[in-house]
């Protein structure tokens, strides 16, 4: 039996790297690839596209949409890990922890988003939480995240790199900036659909003095509920929502001996793993809870994503070459 061909359209970028480089140790897939001088060819982009089993398309948002347009063949399947299509009609969205069909949904997709880091870790938070009317689908959700300057591409990897080179003294501090102060994030959208929610979250993004990893945080102001849940209530619904999930861990309550020097939660101890780790804290005196995720944004937040979506399209072990 034939092994499935495999196509990374863009595998010179940051996330196709990854992919490549994950892809390329397994035995159980034919990884096909362009030469160098024919990556930008359309043509021959087009012909690879349609020979494959999949397509993986790591590009611009526009590029992507040109590479989608070339589709001919109906058994080639795409997974696209721009933000082109993710919430566009007629793709499936590829986060299958996000409910009890989206695996399902996934394994007989044609094609395939893969989800945003920050969207990632957003959606593992809150999903249950609305699932399970914990929180009502009118309630205003803030969301405060911080993610390695890795998630910017090239330009801002390249930026970050040409800084350190240039330092005489290191530090301990990992000073950050936050960005999208317009407002309008492209993932708010993504976001927003898929929650349930009834508006659009509120996002503050940062970009951290690290290389990966990231934390997304959903504070909960839950005294402004008329019957707040405790956070024991909001612990055991998300416990409950990933039972038996591989790459969704939820970490013990309220565990003061995940936080580095007991006060710390750090951004980086997910990476090199396909795991998005869920925290609740909370104050049931005061009513407050914060949510947190952390996840490798180059990970679970991207490649490792795509890997376990094409083992899905593939109809392979889910796991293969994410352990």
């Amino acid at each position: 039996m034939s092994k499935p061909k495999v196509f990374i359209d863009g595998e010179a970028g940051t996330t196709g790297l990854q992919i490549h480089e994950r892809l390329s140790q397994r035995d159980d897939i034919e990884l096909v690839s362009l030469e160098e001088s024919k990556r930008k060819d359309s043509n021959e982009r087009a012909k690879i596209i349609n020979s494959v089993d999949v397509a993986i398309l790591c590009l611009p948002d526009d590029a992507a949409r040109e590479a989608v347009s070339f589709v001919s063949n109906s058994n080639v399947k795409i997974l696209d890990a721009s933000t082109a299509h993710r919430t566009a009609q007629g793709w499936v969205y590829g986060f299958p922890e996000l409910n009890s069909k989206q695996r399902e949904k996934i394994s007989q997709a044609q094609y395939v988003s893969v989800p945003g880091c920050y969207p990632t870790g957003f959606l593992a938070c809150i999903c249950p939480l609305i699932s399970k009317q914990l929180i009502p689908a009118h309630f205003p959700i803030t969301i405060n995240a911080v993610s390695g300057y890795s998630g910017g591409g090239k330009n801002l990897i390249n930026k970050y790199e040409a800084f350190h080179e240039k330092q005489t003294e290191v530090t301990s501090l990992h000073p950050y900036g936050i960005y999208g102060l317009q407002f309008g994030h492209k993932h708010v959208k993504e976001m927003h659909h898929y929650s349930g929610l009834a508006s659009p979250p509120l996002f503050v993004p940062a970009v951290g003095d690290f290389e990966r990893g990231m934390l997304v945080q959903i504070p909960l102001p839950l005294w402004t509920l008329e019957n707040p849940p405790s956070g024991q209530d909001i612990f055991q619904a998300i416990a409950n929502y990933y039972q038996g999930e591989t790459f969704v861990r939820v970490n013990t309550f309220q565990d003061s001996t995940l936080l580095r020097d007991g006060m710390f939660l750090d951004a980086t101890t997910a990476n090199g793993t396909n795991e998005v780790q869920l925290f609740v804290f909370s104050n049931d005196a005061t009513k407050e809870a914060l949510l947190v995720a952390r996840l490798d944004n180059l990970g679970k937040g991207a490649s490792g994503a795509a890997v376990q979506n094409l083992n899905i399209m593939l109809g392979v072990t889910e796991t293969i070459g994410l352990l």
